[in-house]
């Protein structure tokens, strides 16, 4: 082989193993121009604006199928971004008022609330077929999933409770009752812990999966939106809306740790390695912060009116 064809070869190598691997990327929802900022987390900019369904909100980037679902509430729909391509392949119809989303751990499955329809729906990941409905109580909002697939939680805003979903047999198979207005939902799979935020009430309920029990309660700013774990879970990250900050909570002894100011409306959050991305409604950007010391570093801009409701950071998995 001669020195040029080695040089040929090997850079062919280089090339494959890159174009194998894909950097995570965030995907927000910008309600106000019906569209996803895709940030490349590696040169901190945004990748792509894609189009989706009217005033998009809630998102999972699923990362084991390479796709991402974002649910619009307007338009009564969930649209399916690929990963790779970062273009919609599918939009689904989805009841009444489609809000909170999350993904089964395997990745096969999404679970919808549907706000106005009062239902928990669930699709497949795959061929985007309806798999699973499921009647609810009032103004269905945030989702979370256990760490075993087995329970879909709904945050139930109207009726103050947390319904727990079980998959097998499509029930409800028990109803917690919380604080005013339940909205977003996060699961701890470290702790089996539940952590619903009481819009209304100003705090988080903590709830433990294996009791279906509040266990505690702690106080955070105005209007709790989003909530992600931090710092490799020893950090509870909690965004403020109409406080303009983020409650920093430790999830073990579940005592505020500190309050950071600083943001304008901020709605979703989420957590990726050492950093922590806070997404601001009125600002229009994504701010980045340390994750362990919640020390701002930068900003990315978004679309209009970005809300990142849910987990929205993803990575294709190589092919």
């Amino acid at each position: 082989m001669s020195l040029t064809t080695r040089f040929i070869f090997g850079l062919s190598l280089l090339c494959s193993a890159a174009a194998a691997h894909t950097a995570p990327f965030a995907y927000i929802t910008n309600q106000g121009d019906h569209s996803v900022s895709v940030v490349d987390l590696a040169t901190r900019e945004v990748a792509a604006t894609i189009p989706v369904a009217k005033s998009p909100a809630g998102v999972v980037a699923v990362s084991r199928a390479g796709k991402v679902f974002v649910t619009a509430p307007d338009s009564n729909a969930v649209s399916v971004i690929d990963m790779r391509t970062q273009r919609v392949i599918d939009t689904l119809p989805a009841g009444k008022g489609a809000v909170g989303i999350d993904a089964s751990p395997d990745g096969t499955r999404v679970y919808v609330a549907d706000w106005f329809g009062a239902h928990l729906l669930g699709f497949d990941t795959d061929t985007h077929q309806e798999v699973l409905r499921v009647p609810l109580g009032r103004a269905p909002a945030g989702v979370a999933v256990a760490a075993d697939g087995k329970t879909v939680y709904v945050a139930e805003r109207d009726d103050n409770v947390v319904a727990a979903v079980d998959v097998a047999s499509g029930k409800v198979r028990a109803r917690i009752a919380v604080q005013e207005h339940p909205f977003a939902l996060l699961f701890d799979a470290a702790r089996q812990r539940l952590y619903a935020l009481n819009v209304y009430s100003d705090s988080v309920s903590v709830i433990d999966a294996r009791t279906d029990k509040v266990i505690g309660t702690v106080k955070v700013g105005k209007a709790p939106y989003g909530a992600a774990l931090a710092a490799g879970g020893k950090r509870l990250y909690v965004t403020n809306q109409r406080d303009d900050s983020v409650s920093v909570i430790d999830p073990d002894t579940l005592q505020s740790v500190q309050t950071l100011s600083g943001f304008s409306y901020p709605e979703g959050v989420a957590s990726v390695g050492d950093r922590v991305m806070v997404v601001n409604w009125m600002d229009e950007n994504v701010a980045v912060l340390e994750a362990a010391t919640g020390k701002p570093l930068y900003t990315v801009a978004t679309g209009s009116n970005p809300r990142g409701f849910g987990a929205f950071i993803g990575e294709a998995p190589a092919r």
